[in-house]
């Protein structure tokens, strides 16, 4: 099965117009709180794995929890595509990355601020790939490839 991009990426375009309409932004560029959402959406993800707190004996959040932050960054990513023009492409499997959390939360966090500065589809794509052998890692492959997807 694969992501039915077009699908979330309609749905996505819907929301924002909602959003953007309920909220009178009307043709405002919203490019850098978009952005900065991202970025704020990837820490709570972060924060809810845990994975980065070596101090705490506390284990991870529950795996709803987690998926719903998950899906928060999803939606700005999507968000960002459809500002800027650019339709993700969905590589045709995920590799199960080993690298450790932290890592590729660094990276994620890396790869956006390549994008910001640069603005590119190229860059983007970076962003969206890694986001989504982010969410391999944290299993949630089997809801990635649902056919809703």
């Amino acid at each position: 099965m694969k992501m039915n991009i077009g699908k979330l990426m309609e749905m996505q375009a819907a929301l924002d117009e909602h959003i953007q309409s309920k909220h009178d932004l009307g043709a405002e560029d919203l490019v850098e709180r978009k952005i900065l959402a991202l970025l704020v959406e990837l820490g709570e993800l972060a924060n809810e794995t845990r994975c980065f707190k070596f101090w705490s004996l506390k284990g991870p959040s529950d795996k709803e929890t987690i998926l719903a932050e998950y899906v928060d960054g999803i939606h700005f990513i999507l968000s960002l595509g459809i500002e800027r023009g650019f339709v993700p492409e969905v590589p045709s499997a995920l590799k199960m990355h080993r690298e450790d959390l932290t890592v590729q939360f660094t990276a994620i966090y890396g790869y956006i601020s390549e994008f910001r500065t640069q603005l590119t589809e190229s860059s983007f794509q970076k962003v969206f790939t890694a986001y989504l052998h982010l969410g391999s890692r944290l299993d949630f492959r089997q809801w990635m490839w649902k056919k809703h997807m």
